[in-house]
């Protein structure tokens, strides 16, 4: 699996969906990853900026990697064709 995320919104997103297709709740992902069921609840909303070091426990936690690259070309479309 690879998806692309550019906002918190995106990674929230994105976390949200690996955890539900897993059918974990928030506070089972909050567990796992040592963190506050809010502190999973604030990352998925991408409403406002999570540390770092929470959301590489969730990825941890959800056996997922955080990495870099380049930037693709694509326009913007294409990154909302994801979500």
């Amino acid at each position: 699996m690879s998806d692309l995320a550019r906002t918190p919104r995106q990674i929230g997103t994105l976390i949200q969906r690996i955890r539900k297709r897993r059918n974990w709740t928030q506070k089972q992902l909050a567990e796992r990853a040592g963190l506050r069921q809010a502190t999973i609840s604030t990352i998925e909303r991408g409403e406002k900026p999570a540390k770092l070091d929470s959301i590489l426990a969730v990825l941890s936690a959800l056996d997922l990697e955080f990495r870099i690259g380049e930037r693709s070309k694509g326009d913007a479309g294409d990154i909302e064709e994801i979500f």
